[in-house]
């Protein structure tokens, strides 16, 4: 038996986000987002038909299910502020009734002992900005400006811990590259503008929330470590380097360091496909670093050098420096199709301590998703999740390994706290530590992991 003891001030909890818990209240006055157009022009896209509006209901619960989250185990809780409830078309006035229900949050979890960390945006575009271009238009970046300093004002009186943007390459690759995400377009030189925006969006973000709050500010990164086929075929090692620069260091190196890799440099200039810019934007990038990272850790990616053909006519995508690898005998998650990797937490954690300066870091997204999970129900009524269990443990037995390594990581959040609604996948997949039951007006019911890990935060470790 080893003990796996993490340091008493650890962040122990989970990650939701606004878009995909809050639902909707008669008369509640939120705008619509991309997700709510997106429903409304073609709910067959979405799984069971369940769109946005039908999300776990936080708005209604949300006392209820914080005290769901002291039971569980949380000390902190991170989720997020829909713009488009806050400020409904993006750009114009305040509603009063979100910055009420966000204050009603933040205080009910402060009075939990549970502290508050805020994200300000996770995917959820308000549609006026969308019908102008959205990520595209420069404007788009003064606007969620504006709405960030209206979030510090209202509530960074209480949270002193902000990050300006969840996966912001999902924006890029789902709704500019692969069509998972509306707008359903397919550019390389869109998706390059798109995410120079995001970046350049969250560097003047911080650089306002320097000039006046004492917090912290950051940025949450879905991590997905690149690994070669064959570490010794330098053709491997080139396409996961090109693979690592698209997907990681796209968002991390300019966050961390202030600057872009080489490698997407030299393709974008290669490519001509270099992103708009005013004079003075990336000067605004190289000054204004974030002061914690968030890592949002599900599976590797694994790639080869590209031996496939190009389809004639195809639009240049960045699959065409690489192809991707199914690694023989991996660990596989049945319900969701992905490969469970448990140490590249801790090689994403090694890479933050050996080449960025061994950020303040903390693991802020990591968890399983299992459809039909219903079917695991005891007879009192808790999901039986022994495998959340393992993939947790199995996991945090990494993160313990690079912090007695000098790792310089505060904590782990699961993805997430309770199951949710998860964009076109709706409620196919369930991830939390509580159940919800949608056909029972949203009943909740602890499940075994979430009694396990309560003990873990407890005792700040485990014995395995």
């Amino acid at each position: 038996m080893t003990e796996y003891n993490f340091p008493k001030d650890f962040w122990w909890g989970s990650a939701a986000s606004g878009p995909q818990t809050e639902g909707h209240v008669a008369g509640d006055g939120k705008g619509d987002s991309i997700w709510d157009v997106w429903f409304k022009e073609a709910p067959d896209k979405f799984f069971d038909g369940v769109g946005p509006d039908k999300t776990s209901q936080f708005m209604k619960y949300f006392k209820e299910d914080i005290q769901l989250m002291k039971q569980t185990g949380h000390n902190t809780f991170r989720t997020s502020i829909q713009w488009s409830r806050l400020i409904p078309d993006g750009t114009g006035a305040v509603n009063a009734q979100a910055v009420e229900f966000y204050n009603q949050v933040i205080d009910e979890l402060l009075a939990t002992g549970i502290e508050p960390f805020m994200n300000l945006y996770h995917f959820d575009m308000p549609a006026k900005l969308q019908e102008e271009g959205g990520w595209l238009n420069r404007e788009t970046v003064d606007a969620y400006v504006k709405f960030a300093e209206t979030c510090f004002d209202l509530f960074g009186d209480r949270v002193k811990k902000w990050f300006t943007h969840n996966e912001p390459i999902v924006p890029v690759e789902a709704g500019y590259l692969y069509q998972f995400h509306y707008p359903l377009h397919v550019s390389f030189k869109e998706a390059v503008q798109v995410g120079f925006h995001e970046n350049l969006a969250s560097a003047m973000a911080i650089e306002k929330y320097h000039a006046t709050y004492d917090g912290q500010i950051g940025i949450i990164l879905n991590l997905t470590p690149s690994y070669p086929r064959d570490e010794n075929n330098p053709a491997d090692v080139s396409a996961s380097e090109y693979a690592d620069a698209f997907f990681n260091r796209s968002f991390l190196d300019p966050a961390v360091l202030g600057h872009f890799p080489e490698k997407l440099i030299e393709v974008v200039q290669d490519l001509n496909i270099v992103p708009e810019m005013l004079p003075g934007d990336l000067q605004i990038i190289a000054e204004n670093h974030v002061d914690l990272l968030g890592v949002n850790y599900y599976q590797p990616r694994r790639v080869k050098a590209k031996v496939s053909k190009k389809v004639a006519g195809s639009p240049v995508m960045p699959d065409d420096y690489f192809d991707n690898y199914e690694m023989p005998g991996r660990k596989m998650n049945p319900y969701r199709g992905w490969e469970i990797y448990e140490k590249g937490i801790y090689d994403i954690l090694k890479n933050l301590k050996e080449n960025y300066g061994n950020i303040e870091c903390y693991i802020s997204e990591n968890g399983m998703g299992v459809e039909g999970e219903e079917k695991f129900r005891g007879e009192n009524g808790e999901i039986q999740d022994d495998y959340r269990i393992e993939f947790v443990k199995e996991h945090l037995k990494y993160v313990h390994q690079a912090i007695g390594e000098g790792s310089n990581c505060r904590g782990y959040h699961m993805w997430t706290c309770m199951d949710n609604w998860s964009w076109t996948n709706a409620y196919k997949n369930r991830y939390g530590f509580i159940s919800v039951e949608l056909d029972h007006d949203g009943r909740r019911t602890i499940k075994k992991s979430g009694h396990w890990f309560k003990t873990v935060a407890d005792s700040a470790g485990f014995t395995d």
